[in-house]
């Protein structure tokens, strides 16, 4: 019938009318796309306020001289001027946030991918596991950390034990100052964050790795592939968007690392040697303790352009690797 009449086959009942075709679109955008507007303005209203309008205002900050108490003075680059040629403390901080981030983030990843794989696993205890490695995360930072300096410092557990072994104060090395040497400071604070944050990114890994199909390892396994080539070509590739989703805001999370470095350093930020003087604590020390809130300000914004730098050269490497 619509063959005779010259419409196409997609139509085999006739033309839809017009009108309804509009109204059904009329309908669909006052319930649908409006509520949907409706239900996206607080959070786009955070994000602007607390993002943008914040990025625009601390910029502005950053090219006068503010204490709070008196009046803005416009001094236009002296700011970026003083961070850059004049103090070496914030190029430490530059140094010492980009060393951490360099080393947490790809080991905070493959060691949470690691987790998740066996997790994944049909292993007896499976839930106890995956709670066990996921406390840490849910744990104040704050007392973790007061936790971990009990146990490294030089009359902590760690060095009490290795005096057990001949390793530590009564051995040929002395005590090992897992806080107090400024070469093992911040390596010190890599390995806690390491263990701390690696139980987030376990999940989601593991929500990640339950989406794969599993028929897709069967085929693999017909075809003859081993373990290792099946999470190579298959389980690796599948999770892309969830390693580029860890990677980021584990990086991101790096260069902002401050808590763990404040509580260890007691009050004094960098110590021992400003070798655990982060970013942050760089921008706290300068706008809460000296008081140079315009410094602070340009300190922080080169860290936004440092973050932002990132993030777009790990977008771009884990799409070259998607295409490769």
């Amino acid at each position: 019938m619509a063959a005779q009449s010259g419409l196409p086959l997609a139509y085999p009942h006739g033309r839809p009318r017009v009108g309804r075709v509009r109204g059904y679109f009329r309908q669909f955008h006052k319930e649908d796309v409006v509520m949907g507007y409706l239900f996206l303005l607080i959070p786009m209203a955070i994000f602007i306020l607390f993002f943008f309008v914040a990025m625009v205002f601390d910029l502005w900050i950053s090219i006068q001289q503010w204490a709070i108490i008196d009046t803005p003075k416009f001094v236009g680059s002296t700011n970026y001027n003083y961070i850059f040629n004049i103090d070496p403390v914030f190029w430490i901080a530059v140094k010492n946030s980009i060393e951490y981030a360099l080393v947490v983030v790809p080991l905070q990843t493959l060691l949470a991918f690691t987790l998740a794989v066996i997790v994944n696993q049909n292993i007896r205890g499976k839930k106890f596991f995956r709670t066990a490695f996921y406390f840490p995360s849910v744990t104040s930072s704050v007392a973790i950390t007061l936790l971990f300096m009990w146990l490294f410092n030089n009359n902590g557990l760690v060095n009490y034990v290795l005096s057990l072994v001949h390793l530590g104060p009564i051995g040929p090395f002395g005590t090992v100052g897992f806080l107090t040497d400024p070469n093992l400071a911040l390596k010190s604070i890599i390995g806690l964050n390491t263990w701390t944050t690696s139980g987030t990114y376990m999940i989601i890994f593991l929500a990640a790795l339950q989406d794969v199909p599993r028929d897709m390892y069967e085929a693999a396994a017909i075809d003859g592939a081993n373990a290792w080539q099946a999470i190579r070509k298959i389980t690796i590739p599948l999770i892309r968007p969830a390693t580029f989703l860890i990677v980021a805001t584990g990086l991101i999370g790096a260069i902002q690392m401050f808590d763990q470095a404040f509580v260890m350093s007691q009050g004094n930020p960098g110590s021992p040697d400003n070798s655990t003087l982060t970013m942050v604590l760089y921008i706290y020390g300068t706008g809460i303790q000296g008081n140079q809130y315009g410094r602070a300000a340009a300190a922080s914004f080169v860290m936004f352009c440092i973050i932002f730098v990132a993030t777009l050269l790990v977008r771009r490497l884990i799409r070259e690797e998607a295409a490769f």
